[in-house]
């Protein structure tokens, strides 16, 4: 019974989905982490993208960082082999996170469209039209000088065409978010390959007081 119930696990976190817990605070107020509290434990389920379907705009999905998005990260893994093969088998059951630079974002925009900050409200542009963004806090101007607004550095941008099958994603904390506005110089502009995604949040297992489902709000 013990071998069977291993084996369905590896099955769902393999095909279906599995858990993920949320590090920081760049999707607040959508997803809870911080230093000293308690983060978010997310469910990612895998089937909403399988065959021709991509991720949308306003989805949260949890993908591993390209390369340029990875300089900060560092192994969760041990540095004694023997270890590090018990946490690599264990990964496979979801009981141990993978290694790997998991992210979680919200997609603005998909291939083929054009994305750019900003107009003259302050909003995001895809296609020339402004977003409505409800779930986004802390967007705003650091002041103003010469009757113009200052945003915090990386906040106008574009226009940048993203490339067939990539992404444009941002965090719902803008002020506190390192996404694609912070690689606008890399080989991808900022974009993240659909191959890189996880799969799609879609609840919010942990802790009891923030149990919900996650919303998917295209904003276009």
């Amino acid at each position: 019974m013990v071998v069977v119930a291993a084996l369905i696990t590896a099955f769902l976190v393999s095909f279906v989905g599995r858990p993920y817990v949320i590090p920081s605070q760049s999707m607040e107020p959508t997803l809870h982490g911080c230093g000293g509290c308690i983060g978010d434990r997310i469910y990612v389920e895998k089937l909403s993208y399988y065959g021709d379907s991509d991720p949308k705009p306003g989805d949260v999905v949890v993908f591993v960082g390209p390369p340029s998005w990875n300089t900060r990260y560092a192994s969760i893994r041990s540095d004694n082999a023997v270890l590090r093969g018990i946490q690599d088998f264990l990964s496979y059951f979801g009981l141990v996170p993978p290694d790997e630079n998991d992210l979680v974002k919200r997609v603005i925009a998909v291939g083929g469209q054009t994305v750019e900050c900003c107009d003259p409200q302050g909003r995001i542009l895809v296609d020339g039209k402004p977003l409505t963004e409800p779930y986004v806090i802390r967007d705003h101007a650091w002041g103003s000088a010469g009757g113009r607004a200052v945003y915090p550095s990386g906040r106008v941008f574009g226009p940048i065409t993203v490339p067939s099958g990539h992404l444009w994603v941002m965090g719902d904390n803008r002020n506190d978010s390192m996404d694609s506005r912070a690689h606008v110089a890399d080989d991808l502009q900022g974009t993240v390959p659909v191959e890189n995604v996880r799969g799609k949040a879609v609840f919010k297992i942990w802790p009891p007081g923030r149990i919900g489902a996650v919303d998917s709000e295209n904003p276009q």
